[in-house]
């Protein structure tokens, strides 16, 4: 069947607090073998694993789970029927392909052809980033893993997260997960259980959310491909929480006299590859995303990066041409609403209210911590929804360290992009 041809059962949801100060993973004695992850038995989070547990196992149902980046929708990754059940609950394509979570080294060399012996470059990445937000492209077992998480790609696309609850909860069922973004399809990833009830539990589509708190690093894992260059060299597929300057800096230590250091190549930016791109390996390559239900503007301010030989506009031009165009959200309101997501930095009130719109703000934090920028994204695109704004605008950052993965959801979400004086 395929994974879109069923609608969900409606479901009761329930919101299950799960505290990371309740989950220990040991360093066993033996160094030789791999951490041991301890639960309290006697706690709500070990009650609540338990009961995700039996959902994913028994149940074949995804449920919702923390990690460091976003909250995700997880199901078996071994299991095609629970696999499919992702797809139908969040209305995904299905040559949009999922990632696979796992808690252990053995795990994931458990999901690994025989014969196949990880890359030096790959063991320096894992060393470094894992458990963390960095996802690698492997060689696919159609025998361990279903084609339908791989979107029936040679490659399958692994990480381990550092989230407490989302480890332990791999461990706990000696399950991998598969687990996209536990969101509608198309939609801003969620960063807190606010956000997965707003979308998938109001309306019953997943039976349990673990609600372990904000993400820590707010946008989705860094993907990328170190087995498919002829060079070797490691490809970024997609920006995330591990930046490029950090792979790159790692993979430049410890070179021996005379040896070059791994390139590491970002997807559009250094390299083309349209054909990926139409069939992709890995998740936010080829479709609509992070697209909130209103429209989405990006701000390109008058700076280094865009010199005064460009054309720009006022910001209180563009918001009366972009306050004559979208309508509003309610009919005839009291007060037009615009939402400005930008940084802590940007002159908000400079000459914006030739109509007098209710100015809604959130801050991205500081221009010159990206890292801030990134955690607060997709809760500032959900926030300021929520509150009814006609339309936000958001703010572009420089594309350096984490800027390059908040520009990389920015460009994604925004329908229109505005070159901006607010000197």
């Amino acid at each position: 069947m395929s994974p879109k041809a069923a609608e969900p059962e409606a479901l009761r949801t329930q919101i299950l607090q799960c505290k990371a100060a309740d989950i220990l993973f040991e360093q066993p004695q033996d160094l030789g073998r791999e951490e041991l992850c301890v639960i309290d038995p006697a706690s709500e989070t070990y009650e609540a694993l338990e009961r995700a547990s039996s959902s994913l196992k028994k149940d074949r149902r995804p449920v919702v789970i923390p990690t460091e980046t976003v909250y995700g929708l997880a199901a078996a990754a071994t299991d095609s029927t629970a696999v499919e059940k992702i797809f139908t609950t969040k209305g995904r394509p299905a040559d949009n392909p999922l990632i696979v979570h796992v808690s252990s080294r053995s795990m994931l060399s458990s999901l690994l052809p025989p014969s196949y012996t990880i890359p030096p470059s790959y063991e320096r990445l894992m060393k470094a980033f894992w458990p963390g937000p960095l996802t690698l492209l492997f060689p696919a077992d159609p025998s361990k893993i279903p084609p339908i998480v791989t979107a029936g790609q040679k490659t399958v696309a692994i990480r381990m997260p550092s989230h407490p609850v989302a480890r332990a909860l791999i461990s706990f069922s000696q399950t991998p997960l598969a687990a996209p973004s536990a969101n509608s399809s198309g939609r801003p990833s969620p960063t807190k259980a606010e956000h997965v009830w707003d979308d998938l539990g109001k309306t019953g589509k997943v039976p349990l959310i673990l609600d372990g708190g904000p993400c820590d690093v707010g946008v989705e894992s860094t993907v990328v491909d170190g087995i498919s260059a002829e060079d070797g060299s490691i490809r970024v597929l997609r920006p995330g929480g591990v930046t490029v300057e950090e792979m790159k800096t790692l993979l430049s230590e410890g070179l021996a006299p005379g040896e070059s250091p791994v390139k590491v190549l970002v997807h559009k930016r250094d390299y083309q590859d349209a054909d990926m791109e139409q069939h992709p390996t890995t998740p936010g390559m080829k479709y609509l995303h992070y697209t909130p239900s209103v429209p989405v503007v990006l701000l390109n301010l008058k700076n280094a990066q865009h010199p005064p030989a460009e054309e720009f506009e006022s910001l209180s031009e563009v918001m009366d041409d972009l306050l004559a165009k979208h309508q509003p959200r309610s009919e005839k309101p009291k007060r037009r609403k615009v939402g400005f997501l930008v940084t802590s930095d940007f002159p908000v009130k400079s000459g914006t209210h030739a109509s007098d719109p209710e100015v809604i703000t959130f801050d991205l934090g500081p221009r010159n911590e990206p890292s801030v920028a990134a955690q607060r994204l997709f809760d500032g695109l959900l926030t300021l929804e929520k509150k009814g704004v006609d339309f936000i605008l958001v703010e572009a950052i420089d594309e350096e360290n984490e800027g390059l993965a908040v520009m990389n959801r920015v460009r994604k979400a925004a329908g229109d992009v505005r070159m901006v004086d607010v000197a």
